[in-house]
């Protein structure tokens, strides 16, 4: 063997692993995920309007016809998104009440206090961005919230239980829901960072409202 070939054995194998291309085949479900965490950190430094469709393609380091492949536009990303941190915000606050004892009504109530604050504080600068498009065609989505169903059907069970009183379930929801909104984002405004505080103090006002026994 010359000393050429034998150089080029112990050269070409680095070579070739060094300009080799980087596989581009990746689960949907991956490449989909991908795309919204791409979007998601821009959309949170830039807002949804100055972003581009190209500078999301570039962070996720794709081709800019793959974003439109699993995205038509940048609206069905800004909705993806918000299904996304809807999603999360109910498995939490479903979690949170049934870490409860089952009879145990005002811990599941507190429990769901506690953790839509959280989740709230945790995500906030997600949550403004994807629900900053308040027209009047966005008011049926708010009103189909399932998180609304969730805290309805937990007020009624406890209704039923003797727990508390509570005429129209789905409407105490309603206000116990965008209290708790409006009360975080005061929260956030000011500065607040741990909701422990702020979901006893709204805790006992909800358990005050529907006279918790």
């Amino acid at each position: 063997m010359r000393q050429g070939d034998d150089h080029a054995r112990t050269r070409n194998p680095v070579t070739i692993r060094k300009n080799a291309p980087r596989p581009r085949t990746k689960p949907a479900e991956t490449r989909r995920d991908e795309l919204l965490a791409a979007a998601t950190a821009l959309f949170v430094a830039k807002g949804v309007g100055p972003t581009t469709i190209d500078e999301i393609a570039a962070r996720a380091d794709v081709a800019k016809g793959t974003v439109y492949i699993y995205f038509p536009s940048k609206d069905d990303l800004v909705a993806a998104l918000r299904e996304r941190f809807v999603a999360g915000f109910r498995a939490r606050i479903r979690a949170a009440i049934e870490a409860r004892p089952a009879a145990d009504w005002t811990g599941r109530l507190e429990g769901c206090v506690r953790a839509g604050i959280d989740a709230y504080l945790d995500d906030h600068p997600l949550h403004d961005v994807v629900f900053h498009d308040h027209r009047p065609d966005q008011r049926r989505m708010k009103s189909d919230n399932p998180v609304l169903a969730d805290i309805a059907g937990l007020l009624e069970s406890g209704a039923r239980a003797g727990a508390w009183t509570v005429d129209d379930p789905d409407l105490a929801a309603i206000v116990l829901f965008q209290g708790m909104h409006g009360a975080v984002d005061k929260a956030i405004d000011e500065g607040v960072r741990d909701g422990a505080e702020l979901a006893g103090k709204l805790s006992a006002l909800f358990l005050g409202m529907l006279r918790a026994r």
